[in-house]
């Protein structure tokens, strides 16, 4: 198990590094651990060596000494620092910066897991790899790759940063073909106007693409957000949002243009953290808002398993500035 765990964060950290250079300033590897208070190549530094220390394990457990104390000590300087991203949530709640509805950051997972690969370091590991102990590892492995972006979307996006802003961003959803919009819009688009009506915004960005019948999405969020008292001039609609990439495309020179700095986005939680990734790989920075489920979604076990999926694509979906 150590090992599979070892082998999913060697390979994913070191696939960002190698991302980092064909996109500089996007850094994914702090979707697991946020190195920030350390110097920047200091950080690439600690993360590079990890990463390799970290497969060399997974391929060979019985390392030479002096490369076992090496991992072992990388291994306990990552665990201190997402015991301090742990301590930094649970502060930003205390504060009352951020909200969440389930107060468990992903820090604590990765914390976990870090422990996992430290006690299997420590272990008298025999130097053969038996069928059993591939077995198992590959399955931790495959395990880490379902468990971490549903982790994410329960930690992540469950977690709301609202503050003021200059601008939200409510992302499009079904509108049926009786032209009704999906109670899932509804509730993206009744979050959006209660943040507006907060006064933590004074623009509202809406996008979406066509509905299954001769209403558009946009057209459906407009006439919901008109009746919520949102003055029309208030509201900018992007028309091809047909998907999450096509949104953060369309609104990124919007939001540029008009010099926001400050935006907030709408959507389920699950979606969220897609959104962000999305917007950090255009080159911006957004905040996320969780839709408020006043209806539950029966089809969400389909969402969470297509979410998966749709988070690995575009974690290693090749990047450009927009």
């Amino acid at each position: 198990m150590a090992r599979g765990v070892a082998l999913f964060l060697g390979v994913f950290s070191l696939f960002n590094l190698l991302g980092e250079i064909r996109s500089p300033g996007f850094d994914a590897n702090l979707w697991w651990i946020d190195l920030r208070p350390c110097p920047l190549k200091a950080a690439r530094v600690i993360l590079a060596l990890s990463s390799v220390l970290l497969v060399l394990f997974a391929l060979r457990p019985v390392l030479p000494s002096p490369l076992r104390t090496l991992t072992l000590l990388c291994i306990v300087m990552l665990l201190a620092v997402s015991t301090f991203n742990t301590t930094t949530y649970y502060s930003l709640i205390r504060k009352g910066t951020i909200h969440t509805s389930l107060a468990l950051p992903f820090s604590v997972h990765v914390t976990v897991c870090l422990a996992i690969i430290l006690v299997g370091l420590r272990l008298r590991i025999p130097d053969v790899t038996t069928a059993r102990h591939a077995f198992l590892g590959a399955t931790t492995t495959v395990f880490c790759l379902i468990a971490f972006p549903l982790g994410q979307m329960y930690c992540y996006g469950r977690t709301d940063y609202r503050r003021p802003a200059d601008a939200i961003v409510v992302f499009g959803c079904k509108v049926n073909a009786n032209n009704r919009p999906s109670w899932a819009l509804h509730d993206r688009m009744k979050t959006a106007c209660d943040l507006y009506r907060e006064g933590l915004a004074d623009t509202i960005i809406l996008s979406g693409g066509p509905g299954e019948g001769e209403a558009h999405e946009t057209d459906a969020m407009k006439e919901i957000a008109l009746s919520a008292g949102i003055p029309e001039s208030n509201i900018l609609i992007d028309r091809d949002g047909v998907d999450t990439a096509a949104t953060v495309r369309n609104t990124t020179p919007l939001i540029r243009e008009r010099e926001f700095k400050r935006v907030l986005t709408v959507s389920h939680f699950y979606h969220l953290t897609r959104i962000k990734l999305t917007y950090r790989k255009a080159g911006l920075d957004v905040l996320t808002v969780p839709a408020r489920e006043a209806h539950p979604m029966k089809m969400m076990p389909f969402y969470l398993g297509r979410e998966v999926a749709a988070l690995w694509v575009y974690y290693f979906r090749p990047t450009k500035k927009i």
